[in-house]
């Protein structure tokens, strides 16, 4: 899926944001500079988030609960993570009971990226992205819709 600009991006984050249910990880991959936080964004907003979002790069995880979103949602960069067995001192499954997770840079979990993760890659041509999604068998209800 070509997404034209920015704006586009975070439009369609925020249609994703807007399916996002209790238990839903959605992880975004994509080199520095794709829009993985743009996408991300969008999410939040689709998730009922009204404020700036701040990239997560330096806290590593940035919690939002209600009444800011509908349901907890947490926006994880693993950028800064130096192994996989390092993402078990965050306690991401914790959000996942009641809440959601948005990832960027779910590749530095290796082998411990959740199965049923709605798989986003974003790649840079010319001003706009291409999107590619690998869409697990929970999501392909909300994604054809």
């Amino acid at each position: 899926m070509l997404l034209a600009d920015a704006a586009a991006t975070e439009a369609f984050g925020h249609r994703i944001g807007a399916m996002l249910t209790a238990g839903d990880i959605v992880a975004l991959s994509g080199d520095l500079g794709a829009g993985k936080t743009c996408l991300a964004r969008g999410i939040l907003l689709g998730a009922g988030f009204a404020g700036e979002e701040p990239s997560p790069s330096f806290a590593l995880v940035i919690p939002y609960d209600p009444p800011v979103v509908r349901f907890p949602v947490w926006h994880v960069d693993l950028y800064r993570l130096e192994a996989p067995e390092d993402a078990e001192q965050l306690a991401l499954d914790e959000v996942l009971v009641d809440g959601a997770l948005i990832i960027e840079w779910p590749e530095r979990l290796g082998n411990r990226l959740w199965p049923e993760a709605l798989m986003l890659r974003l790649d840079p041509i010319d001003d706009g992205r291409i999107l590619t999604a690998r869409v697990p068998s929970g999501w392909s209800a909300r994604w054809s819709s």
